[in-house]
């Protein structure tokens, strides 16, 4: 693939063969020219297309007031509305789900289990501190 004469590409977010996410695998800091290769992700913004992030880009100069993304996009309101439910949409999709946060009282529970499981402490105990946790 022939280079550029721009060195600094914008990353391209999706594979430009069949669509699928990329994923950068080595990063150059600019002031030292430090390289560090690893697996890092994008983010949010890499569930975005180049046209979704550039809506993205002119909707947050606009300090997300429609009616400026209108003019600044020669958009009607609806559409500006639909882009922005397709970004919203696209980034909800690539947000991986969460695990349920365990409650403390769960986690003092697993603890006391453990302490049993392990004979730091006896049945007896353990039903006593479980009534109180």
């Amino acid at each position: 693939m022939a280079r550029s004469s721009n060195p600094e590409v914008p990353v391209l977010t999706r594979c430009p063969v069949c669509g699928g996410g990329n994923q950068v695998e080595r990063v150059r800091c600019s002031a030292c020219g430090v390289a560090v290769e690893g697996r890092f992700s994008l983010g949010w913004p890499a569930s975005l297309t180049a046209e979704q992030l550039a809506f993205v880009r002119v909707f947050v100069e606009c300090r997300g007031k429609i009616k400026d993304v209108e003019e600044a996009l020669g958009l009607s309101y609806p559409t500006v509305v639909a882009r922005l439910d397709e970004v919203v949409r696209a980034v909800q999709a690539e947000r991986p789900s969460r695990p349920e946060a365990a409650s403390p009282q769960a986690g003092r529970r697993k603890q006391i289990l453990d302490d049993l499981a392990s004979g730091a402490i006896d049945v007896e105990e353990a039903a006593r501190r479980l009534k109180g946790a």
